[in-house]
């Protein structure tokens, strides 16, 4: 194979030649020949000076350009490279990194680097703008590949484990001394978190990295942790049909559920290579750097993304074995004082976090794919009914992660009012024209507070049906029926329920609660919604549950430290109550005509609800300040 390549490159390197020489001798008639364009006689010598001059120029130009990316295309090959055709491509993503031991170098076709701009980055860019900025993305795409794999596959003493949790920690030192960072020095005033994480995943290589290379399956994989991403260029597509060297730039927006932490913001590129047989790996990094560098619009993000990503390795038994490494500098001071220490331990936008929800999801999809239900599924709803009422979930559950977090995902006002809590964010905005919604005006409420209980007990107390009544005003004051049950995953908090609340006269019709529930090592979440009961029906039957308007509330439950997940501690001197971090957050239609004035009596009520359903919380547990 490789005899071959070569082979076809000789042929293609000859007939560069032979075109070359062609066009020279031409170009040398034409200057002993010189014809006027306009009447077609003979021209004089100076006529033509300035334009050989530009020409030549354009020449010398040219040829630095191609010998930089020869250069470029060498270095990553291993072996010297004189020359290219004008439109051939760089064998990108092939090579040896000496990850697991050395592994072979994967022969592959070569990729197609000629892939057009969108139209709307390609504005005002001259071809050879875009050239030069596609050859600095290479060449830092094959640096923090380089970075990443290493770091990927160090031990001691470049990673040591945190005396609370035992979580992988990155020697900032060690690493300063054995790496040059790929995106310059960091910026002041910055901090860095960087985290690495393992395990086994029930998915397959492949289709975990057309998941990550695709933007819509990657945020559906991640919905909690991407509010939204795009595509916004595609540099290659791979080589031979497969992901290998495929390389695109990429922007996101990442949260965590909380009105305290703002939305990280990341412009990045995202670049996959195959390793081995069956091992990938697929790097993420900030291109800022480049953007201000090219001539880009002077911008001041709050965060950087330094060679992140994951390395997937299949296994024998359908599972991945899967690395994750998340490595970031980013601005402290926007982050509240009660997340700072989460977010600081990768327990936020940490490694621990992408792959605990990776492995969660993947569970889910493999329990959706099996035919045997679980034994607390609910036999009579049908299998088109049970991926309609997922589905239905899904939306929910995406939407209350959108209020909580303000992303772009909806046009949300935020309010000041004298009449709100300090840590209370309250918002609004307009709902026109969106089936999924009741049209008119949306307020919603978010806060955080830290509560002396370990997670689970907490997540255990909100989720409990029959203990509904303490805290939930839908609840009617008694305890709720669950209808309806599917499951997510082997835990008993991964699932997705129809609950009733009994009726307080004979006069009042039942509610019907949709909730959802989830739980892994990083957090829990517990979202929920009125529906309404016909609606429900036709979704149960497998109709579309794109018409079922609900607006969101729920609760995300974290840990409040790298310490903050260990069992209950007992007290007493020296010893740390271990405590979550509990996000409570209500989306309320405060008027049915989207072009009304919000009063103040609305944002009062909302506020109250909020500081009274915290108070019940804390009453229950036991845990009153």
């Amino acid at each position: 194979m490789k005899t071959q390549l070569e082979r076809h490159e000789n042929s293609l390197l000859r007939q560069d030649n032979d075109k070359l020489r062609a066009e020279n001798m031409s170009i040398r008639d034409a200057m002993r020949n010189p014809i006027c364009t306009n009447c077609g006689g003979p021209a004089m010598i100076g006529d033509i000076s300035l334009e050989e001059q530009h020409l030549r120029m354009e020449n010398a130009r040219l040829k630095d350009e191609l010998d930089r990316v020869c250069a470029l295309a060498g270095k990553f090959l291993g072996r010297p490279m004189s020359t290219v055709m004008p439109n051939s491509s760089l064998e990108l993503g092939v090579g040896n990194n000496g990850f697991i031991g050395g592994l072979n170098t994967i022969p592959t076709s070569l990729p197609d680097f000629g892939a057009p701009l969108p139209v709307k980055a390609s504005m005002n860019v001259t071809p050879i703008e875009r050239s030069l900025e596609r050859s600095m993305y290479l060449e830092l795409a094959l640096a923090a590949m380089d970075e990443f794999v290493k770091i990927a596959q160090s031990d001691e003493p470049l990673w040591g484990r945190s005396l609370e949790g035992g979580r992988e920690i990155l020697n900032h030192e060690e690493y300063l001394r054995n790496f040059t960072p790929c995106i310059g020095m960091k910026p002041n005033g910055f901090v860095t978190e960087a985290s690495r994480e393992s395990g086994m995943v029930i998915i397959n290589s492949l289709a975990l990295v057309e998941t990550l290379m695709d933007s819509n399956k990657w945020a559906e994989m991640f919905p909690c942790i991407i509010a939204r991403t795009t595509t916004t260029d595609v540099i290659s597509n791979g080589m031979g049909g497969t992901r290998n060297g495929a390389l695109q730039l990429m922007h996101a927006e990442l949260q965590v559920l909380s009105p305290l932490v703002p939305v990280r913001e990341v412009t990045f590129l995202r670049f996959c290579k195959q390793h081995a047989e069956g091992v990938w790996a697929v790097v993420d990094v900030s291109v800022d750097t480049i953007r201000q560098a090219s001539g880009g619009v002077q911008s001041y993000p709050s965060c950087r993304r330094l060679p992140s990503g994951c390395v997937v390795q299949d296994m024998p038994n359908g599972y991945s074995k899967v690395t994750w490494v998340e490595h970031a500098e980013y601005d402290e001071s926007v982050i509240h004082q009660l997340y700072r220490s989460l977010v600081s331990a990768g327990m936020g936008f940490g490694s621990q976090r992408w792959l605990a929800t990776l492995q969660r999801q993947s569970e889910c999809l493999a329990i959706l794919m099996s035919s045997t239900l679980s034994p607390r599924d609910h036999t009579a709803i049908t299998a088109g009914g049970r991926r309609s009422m997922l589905k239905l979930a899904q939306r929910m559950t995406n939407n209350f992660c959108a209020g909580v977090c303000a992303s772009t995902v909806h046009k949300w006002n935020k309010l000041g009012s004298e009449n709100v809590d300090e840590d209370v964010r309250v918002m609004t905005r307009k709902s026109v024209d969106d089936p999924g919604e009741p049209p008119g005006i949306v307020l919603s409420a978010a806060t955080s507070v830290w509560l002396p209980v370990s997670p689970h007990r907490l997540f255990d107390f909100l989720r409990n049906e029959h203990l509904r009544s303490e805290w939930d005003i839908l609840s009617n004051g008694g305890p709720m029926q669950e209808m309806a049950h599917i499951a997510k995953g082997q835990d008993h908090g991964n699932c997705v329920s129809l609950l009733r609340a009994s009726a307080m006269n004979a006069n009042q019709s039942s509610m019907l609660i949709l909730q959802e529930t989830c739980t892994d090592a990083s957090g829990s979440l517990v979202v929920y919604a009125p529906v309404d009961i016909p609606a429900m029906h036709v979704v149960m039957n497998g109709g579309d549950s794109a018409y079922v308007a609900l607006l969101p509330s729920g609760f995300a439950i974290v840990p409040d430290g790298p310490s903050g997940d260990a069992p209950e501690s007992n007290g007493g001197p020296g010893h740390r109550v271990s405590g979550s971090l509990l996000t409570v957050a209500f989306q309320i239609l405060v008027n049915s005509l989207p072009t009304a004035k919000l009063t103040v009596e609305s944002v009062e009520t909302v506020n109250n609800l909020i500081s009274c359903t915290v108070q019940k919380i804390k009453a229950a547990l036991q845990c009153e300040s």
